[in-house]
């Protein structure tokens, strides 16, 4: 950070593409890619204002307004339109405390049941929050620490423009001269206690009202020191003034570009990579690029349905053409919500407690906003912006990027770190297809055309658990019984009978997976397993999670080997590589505080793969992870085939919330987005790249559409028809319980690849104990 005194020794420079240069380098270092804005919609509860200043056409006096608030009715209104259109953020602009200046606003107030503009802003924040979902980000003037305090439970975020620290802009022919709620002090002040009450604030500076260089400078140092100390400024605007008709400045000069460019450079430079730096579209439409140049990562708020009612004259840009571009510039136009994803990741800091179910549910794994409403298992289509053009990739810009050096780098081989793969989890726009890409070539040169599937039967054998898993919905105990269905218990018998259905029906496989039922030992597993490899000596047994062999061998008092190596003699065949949700214990400790921690899991698939049993391996994703989880997951993943080399395949499986605890409770997001599915199943191809070959797609939580997406993303493997999937069916998908042989190759032939039905560890089926292939009408 420049120092006080160098920094307004800035103020006399006038070399603006030296400035320039240094901005655009600050912002690389922590906005390489990406300019956000925030879809949202403004909700004016009153344009009555004690001040008067003289450049605004917001505020306006009695005679000039129907009513002096909107109504309850009204506020609603205008809301439910944003949700329709798609609006995360709900603007609730507003004058100061008119109440203090006007009969008509104290007499509207007391009608409505509040003595305080600010009672009855905190009313309809609340009231929109709670009726629509959207986040109410607040402009309501300046305000004192209590003031602030009773608005924080019902607002992710407030805004309070500086505009200036200058008291000469206060005098006589001044600006602010007549409005005693712009003095500096004041302003400056209400920042402060915003700091203090842990309130994510925007904040920023106007330009062209008559102040100078070094005055500009030195009213973003002072917001500098106050984010300094307390961290709570989100982001900086930079506002160009525009002059208004009807107003004292009605004639004053504005702003030229130059001069917009040369502020926000400053601000990027006094402020460093990191800050949030903004400048609103719609006032400089004809100069976006020059902007982008300046050194800014966000557009701020944009409403296409109403209007910038600060600036009414200046209408908004449309969003598609803002993406043009931003992509014109090598960036991606990204939606945000009203708080930034640094303090979406810090909301128990930063956020009130009842927020944060309406604050995640509209997050990305990233904090920015869903680009979607699609979410696993809900049975809606693929959105198209997340499939479009995954096979064409002639409008691609050739740029070199961070993204395209690390795609080098994974298609010849080499290993990534959890920096380079969290990169690539973060592509979007171009990146993002040049992710897809690499990952659907590198699966071509591995795998070819050929896209397996199995025929098995998924066989549940309890729904009872003693464990407390956050996520799920399929296990039955006392602290589940909101959530549909009895708890039951299979006999031996039943569950041997269903595997000779399967078997009848042309299965290779039987699935075997349940919850962690209190009375069972290793000894019921030992016994279910010689049942059916008694009735059906040629099946291949795919059973049991890294947690029931550690709870099986703890119940027998041997080692996890001991008991894998008598499962294995029984006739087991292999392993599900279940159970490892995420592995990063930051995560597990809240989703499953009672299972396998990290090193556990990855040691007992490790001495199952010793002792000569393969395992699948997976990843439960969308929930409560970021990225840089998922990043951690896959290399211990990959380190640990590289160990043992045990691991078949890698199946990602989307979290499904609807009917899951912990989204019930508020506390994860609705699944991973279709982006950041594609993504999973991409960057573990290129992470994996030969060491795990084989990249499956889930259909139970993913649907046909999705798969067939998918096929052109680095999976080559479409998993097995299941006969009775229970559990993503538990926790509400609606893909149904079987996908038969028939329609998988029908959604392989639409990809233009070939079918090949496989065994368990991906043997022909003609070589399969002398087996025939599955009747795909019966299967």
């Amino acid at each position: 950070m420049l120092t006080e005194a160098d920094s307004l020794t800035l103020a006399r420079c006038d070399d603006l593409p030296a400035l320039l240069s240094t901005a655009r380098q600050l912002r690389e270092q922590a906005h390489p890619t990406i300019l956000s804005y925030s879809p949202k919609v403004f909700i004016p509860l009153t344009q009555l204002c004690r001040d008067v200043c003289h450049y605004c056409t917001f505020a306006k006096t009695p005679k000039n307004l129907e009513r002096p608030f909107l109504l309850p009715e009204q506020v609603l209104e205008i809301a439910r339109s944003a949700v329709a259109a798609g609006c995360h953020e709900a603007l609730f602009t507003l004058g100061d405390k008119p109440e203090l200046r006007y009969q008509a606003a104290r007499k509207a107030l007391k009608s409505l049941g509040h003595d305080s503009t600010l009672s009855y802003l905190q009313a309809m924040a609340d009231l929109v929050w709670r009726e629509t979902g959207l986040l109410p980000h607040v402009n309501p003037g300046v305000m004192d620490r209590d003031e602030i305090a009773k608005l924080r439970p019902v607002a992710v975020s407030m805004g309070l423009m500086l505009e200036s620290s200058s008291l000469r802009l206060m005098e006589k022919g001044g600006p602010h001269y007549g409005s005693p709620d712009k003095h500096p002090d004041v302003r400056l002040a209400t920042i402060a206690a915003a700091g203090i009450e842990k309130v994510p604030l925007t904040s920023g500076i106007l330009i062209g009202i008559g102040e100078t260089r070094a005055e500009r400078v030195e009213s973003l140092l002072a917001l500098r020191d106050l984010h300094t100390t307390y961290g709570h400024i989100q982001e900086i605007i930079v506002q160009n003034f525009r002059r208004k008709a009807g107003t004292i400045m009605a004639n004053a000069p504005e702003p030229d570009i130059a001069e917009l460019q040369w502020t926000i450079a400053i601000a990027r430079i006094l402020f460093g990579p990191d800050m949030n730096i903004q400048a609103p579209p719609n006032l400089s439409s004809e100069h976006l690029g020059e902007i982008i140049d300046a050194g800014i990562n966000d557009w701020g708020g944009i409403s296409q349905l109403t209007p910038d009612h600060v600036n009414p004259e200046a209408p908004w840009p449309e969003v598609e053409r803002l993406a043009g571009i931003c992509a014109e510039y090598g960036k991606t136009l990204v939606p945000r919500l009203p708080l930034y994803p640094e303090y979406v990741d810090k909301r128990d800091e930063w956020v009130d407690p009842q927020l944060h179910t309406a604050l995640v549910r509209r997050a990305d794994a990233s904090g920015f906003a869903r680009d979607c409403e699609w979410s696993p298992g809900i049975g809606a289509a693929v959105p198209a912006a997340a499939s479009v053009a995954v096979t064409d990739y002639s409008h691609l810009p050739t740029r070199i990027s961070a993204v395209s050096t690390l795609l080098q780098k994974a298609q010849a081989g080499k290993a990534l770190n959890e920096s380079d793969v969290s990169t690539l989890f973060a592509a979007r726009g171009s990146d993002y297809q040049h992710v897809v890409r690499a990952a659907n070539e590198l699966r071509q040169e591995l795998c070819g055309d050929t896209v397996s599937y199995a025929v098995n039967r998924n066989i549940n054998y309890t729904n009872i658990c003693s464990y407390h898993c956050k996520f799920c919905a399929f296990s039955k105990g006392s602290s589940s019984k909101s959530l549909r269905g009895p708890g039951y218990n299979m006999p031996v018998e039943e569950v041997v009978e269903r595997g000779l259905e399967a078997w009848q029906c042309g299965a290779t496989e039987v699935c075997l997976q349940g919850g962690i039922h209190p009375s069972y030992t290793g000894q019921t597993y030992l016994d279910i397993t010689s049942a059916i490899k008694e009735a059906i000596p040629g099946i291949h047994i795919h059973a049991f999670s890294a947690l029931e062999i550690s709870q099986g061998a703890k119940t027998l008092d041997i080692t996890v080997e001991a008991f894998l190596k008598d499962l294995k003699a029984a006739g087991l065949g292999s392993l599900p590589g279940t159970a490892a949700e995420i592995l990063d214990d930051e995560v597990r400790r809240v989703l499953c505080a009672d299972k396998l921690n990290t090193q556990e899991w990855l040691q007992v698939i490790a001495m199952a793969h010793r002792v000569g049993l393969p395992t699948t391996s997976t990843i439960m994703f969308g929930h409560m992870d970021r990225p840089e989880h998922w990043s951690r997951h896959l290399l211990h993943l990959r380190e640990l085939q590289l160990e043992t080399g045990g691991i078949t395949e890698f199946v990602p499986l989307p979290f499904v919330h609807m009917q899951a605890p912990i989204y019930r409770r508020g506390q994860a997001r609705k699944g991973p987005t279709f982006r950041e599915v594609v993504l999973m199943h991409a960057v573990a191809r290129l992470v994996f790249h030969r060491h795990i070959p084989n990249i499956q797609a889930s259909w139970a939580k993913l649907g046909e559409g999705g798969l067939r997406v998918l096929l052109d993303a680095g999976v080559n493997d479409l998993g097995g028809t299941l006969m009775n999937e229970s559990i993503s069916r538990a926790a509400g998908a609606t893909h149904g319980q079987e996908m038969t042989a028939e329609r998988l190759q029908a959604v392989i032939a639409d990809a233009g690849r070939n079918a090949r039905q496989r065994t368990t560890l991906y043997q022909d089926v003609d070589n399969f104990a002398g087996r025939h292939r599955a009747n795909p009408g019966k299967s």
